[in-house]
């Protein structure tokens, strides 16, 4: 396989990384406003802030210097709003969490643990098995039944200091 073949795996670390970073720099954000009442609220206008900073500007550069034309499909659009309202509500819900006094390294675990389990099953409804449920070999139940068990081992036995 190329180099190029490879980008992919890179531009998941990418992701891994700064996700793996984010619920701790937004409760950093939401104390660091010194507010314990609405300090959330006001780091999520933040996240918002680099939200349009990167998710609206970075692809219209991008659209712009490969000329892309212009035309969006409704399905489309309506698809990829959706996907953006579900991100935009998961980010919230963490904030909330933290807000409900959930502490970034138990939030965090229980979201990254689980959310691979919902894809996974959220992606078999969208495309079945060749077979059936029963084509579902052993070693993908056990990887569900592990993501859920490390979720749990890292919340009940994270370092507390």
């Amino acid at each position: 396989m190329t180099s190029t073949g490879l980008a992919w795996l890179g531009f998941a670390f990418v992701t891994v990384f700064c996700w793996g970073l984010y619920g701790t720099m937004l409760h950093a954000g939401q104390v660091a406003m010194g507010d314990p009442v609405n300090g959330r609220y006001k780091a999520f206008l933040f996240v918002g802030l680099a939200y349009f900073l990167v998710a609206i500007l970075a692809p219209l550069l991008v659209l712009k210097s490969q000329g892309a034309d212009w035309s969006y499909p409704a399905p489309g659009m309506g698809l990829s709003l959706v996907a953006g309202i579900l991100g935009a509500v998961g980010a919230f819900g963490v904030l909330l969490a933290f807000g409900a006094k959930g502490s970034p390294s138990v939030v965090m675990a229980i979201v990254f643990a689980g959310a691979p389990i919902v894809n996974a099953f959220a992606s078999m409804v969208k495309h079945p098995p060749p077979g059936g449920i029963s084509s579902i070999q052993w070693p993908f139940v056990l990887g569900i039944l592990l993501a859920a068990l490390g979720g749990c081992l890292v919340t009940l036995y994270r370092p507390q200091g």
